[in-house]
């Protein structure tokens, strides 16, 4: 049928036509477009019949993607039964490649995403988050980091110093950490403490602090367990370090917070900038001006912020956080491929989340720096 209204095209076209050599040209043009219409069609009905593409359907994504999962399955084990010393020397790149091989699963993933059924997505997530856990389980069985230890003399000498260093406002020393070794969290980063004023190893506390000067200090939170801090008035930056079981409120800040190496907190925070590190069962009220950052963290949950004290409508305003930018809930996972939901962060759902929390500053804790 096509081809007689091409014919048709043709003649009308033809019979249009006064001038020999315009016929010609026109002949030759017809000629063209009708064998690329040709090709065209052969060409569709190629893609309908071809069925090669081992990513066209979500059976063959699976099989693929199970075939990937079973061969890092075995080569993990393959790895743990190493005994020859010629191949545990390759132990090291053996589980770079391993690394490298979930990497790309996790991207065969996020390319097929649009047509796999959400089903498929979560369980391949799934599959893919505990092949990462076999393989830092690996790593430490296999490749175990050599543990870190203070000189004895130097321990000594801070220790007889630890509690005139507290009084007198000096910077954090090695010896802060050793007097409370059972409020750090197992270590995971080489962590800088800063030395500015803050609370550090504490227990079982309840640490109020008001800041009245117009956000020019920073603050420091360190190796608390167990404890309530209610940070009001505004501050220009708040550094957080390994704290365990706590409830942290805090004012309006100016900058920026860094989280780093926290477990079974709960957060009330309003900052400008907020970056969070190796973060576990913890859920986060926010109010940002930026997206959150998160890295290394899992089991994280965000809600809008929910503090209330006398003055924090003015220090919000002072401080141009007065406005919910609605960025609590768009959370950037730098360690996960953002063409798929990060398994590693979640919206706290509203029945779960606590109401407005009053604090008062009222009451004043001194610092430990």
């Amino acid at each position: 049928m096509e081809e007689d209204q091409s014919k048709s095209r043709t003649k009308d076209i033809r019979d249009e036509s006064l001038d020999p050599i315009t016929e010609k040209k026109q002949a030759a043009m017809l000629e063209r477009l009708s064998n690329l219409h040709q090709s065209r069609l052969q060409e569709s009905i190629s893609r309908k019949t071809d069925n090669s593409s081992p990513l066209e359907s979500t059976k063959s994504f699976l099989d693929r993607f199970s075939e990937a999962k079973r061969s890092i399955q075995d080569e993990l084990d393959r790895c743990r039964l190493v005994s020859d010393p010629e191949s545990k020397g390759r132990l090291k790149s053996d589980l770079e490649q391993l690394s490298m091989s979930i990497a790309e699963l996790e991207k065969l993933v996020s390319e097929n995403s649009y047509f796999l059924p959400s089903y498929e997505i979560r369980s391949s997530l799934t599959s893919i988050s505990e092949l990462k856990e076999r393989l830092e389980n690996a790593n430490s069985m296999l490749l175990p980091k050599k543990k870190f230890a203070f000189k004895n003399k130097a321990a000594k000498k801070d220790q007889n110093n630890a509690t005139s260093t507290a009084e007198t406002g000096a910077s954090d020393s090695v010896s802060v950490d050793i007097k409370a070794p059972e409020t750090i969290l197992p270590e995971k980063l080489n962590i800088q403490i800063r030395d500015s004023p803050g609370f550090r190893n504490r227990v079982d506390a309840v640490l109020v602090k008001h800041f009245k000067s117009s956000g020019k200090g920073d603050f420091t939170l360190s190796d608390l367990k167990s404890c309530e801090v209610r940070l009001t008035g505004r501050l220009r930056a708040v550094f957080i370090h390994r704290l365990k079981s706590c409830r942290v409120f805090v004012g309006p800040v100016l900058g920026s917070i860094l989280i780093e190496e926290v477990e079974d907190c709960l957060f009330m925070l309003a900052s400008h900038q907020i970056r969070i590190h190796h973060a576990r069962n913890t859920d986060f009220y926010l109010r940002v001006r930026s997206r959150p950052i998160v890295e290394d963290s899992s089991s994280v949950r965000f809600a809008p912020y929910h503090l209330s004290y006398e003055g924090l409508d003015k220090d919000l305003q002072d401080s141009g956080l007065d406005g919910d930018t609605g960025n609590w809930g768009n959370v950037d996972d730098f360690r996960w491929l953002r063409a798929v939901q990060s398994p590693n962060w979640s919206i706290l759902p509203e029945d779960e989340r606590v109401s407005i929390v009053k604090i008062s500053s009222a009451e004043t804790c001194s610092e430990d720096s």
